[in-house]
């Protein structure tokens, strides 16, 4: 990607985004076909849930397609935020928005139909996420059901849930007929690595071909915090070393927690590159940007830009 130019000096602008601290492209050689695997989009035309956490302000696809310009990323997977709880029109304007190279998982209850399903499927959807953290539509009780009512159409479950409550679902987690994504690095702080079940059980569903996980929101976990964030390394590592064909990334922009003030706004470029770090070797870099996403969400190679609108 080719990035503006200053007025008067020939030279390359240092690319910025909004939602996103610091300026400048990735200190890393980012490979073609780059997926980020967990973006939100926010559009005040649509109202929040009843009883939502998180209000953020307007981030647009072209918001996004800034951003981009910093971290590399080709490829996108847009999630339904906890704000809209089950409605996903704003999921499904962003798949429009970005065609072929964009995938979406959304948010459903028991009450969501065959046909809406179908629909959504047509839409790029893959997956579907409970947040059991800050979410509003879904419950534990769900988890099954719900991965019953997806499995036909190929799809996956992604979860977020705290550590103390991912333990106890151990049994659940371990028969569903489909596979479990978790996003955020399992919810897991850097300190419960090796002494938590939650971490145990993680490790053992990548493991057994089970699960994925996305290396995303490594300012949420982190207990140490910016500008290193070195305690999330021994933890990202521990993933990778266990099934690193099922590892993933996301940026998880536009970070509505920093927005409400929860945790500092983190430099998209500098969590590339922490992600470079933790996979230490391109071929490893790039099995988790890209060929671990083609394989989950299915992205054509071929027709990647066939779709795609501005």
């Amino acid at each position: 990607m080719s990035g503006s130019v200053v007025a008067g000096t020939g030279s390359p602008a240092m690319p910025t985004a909004p939602f996103s601290a610091g300026h400048g492209r990735a200190p890393v050689e980012v490979p073609p076909g780059a997926c980020d695997c967990h973006v939100h989009l926010y559009d005040s035309r649509y109202p929040p849930a009843p009883g939502a956490k998180l209000t953020p302000p307007d981030a647009t696809a072209h918001d996004y397609r800034q951003l981009q310009q910093r971290t590399g990323t080709e490829r996108v997977v847009f999630v339904t935020p906890s704000t809209y709880g089950t409605d996903n029109r704003p999921l499904r304007d962003a798949l429009a928005a970005f065609g072929a190279r964009a995938r979406g998982v959304a948010v459903i209850d028991e009450n969501i139909g065959d046909d809406e399903l179908r629909s959504l499927h047509d839409c790029g959807v893959r997956g579907i996420r409970l947040n059991l953290s800050l979410g509003v539509a879904n419950t534990a009780a769900q988890i099954a059901p719900l991965a019953r009512r997806i499995a036909p159409l190929g799809w996956h479950l992604q979860l977020l849930a705290p550590a103390p409550l991912l333990a106890q679902l151990a049994d659940v987690l371990g028969d569903l007929p489909v596979p479990i994504v978790f996003d955020h690095f399992g919810r897991l702080a850097p300190s419960m690595a090796g002494r938590h079940a939650a971490h145990a059980l993680v490790l053992h569903l990548l493991a057994s071909g089970r699960a994925w996980i996305k290396l995303s929101g490594s300012y949420i976990v982190s207990e140490e915090g910016p500008p290193h964030f070195a305690d999330v390394a021994p933890l990202a590592r521990s993933f990778l070393q266990a099934a690193p064909q099922r590892v993933l990334w996301g940026s998880d922009w536009p970070h509505a927690s920093a927005s409400a003030g929860h945790q500092a706004m983190p430099d998209d470029a500098q969590q590339m590159a922490l992600l470079a770090g933790w996979t230490a070797t391109a071929d490893a870099l790039r099995r988790v940007l890209v060929d671990n996403p083609a394989a989950l969400y299915g992205f054509d190679e071929q027709n990647d830009s066939s779709t795609e609108t501005t």
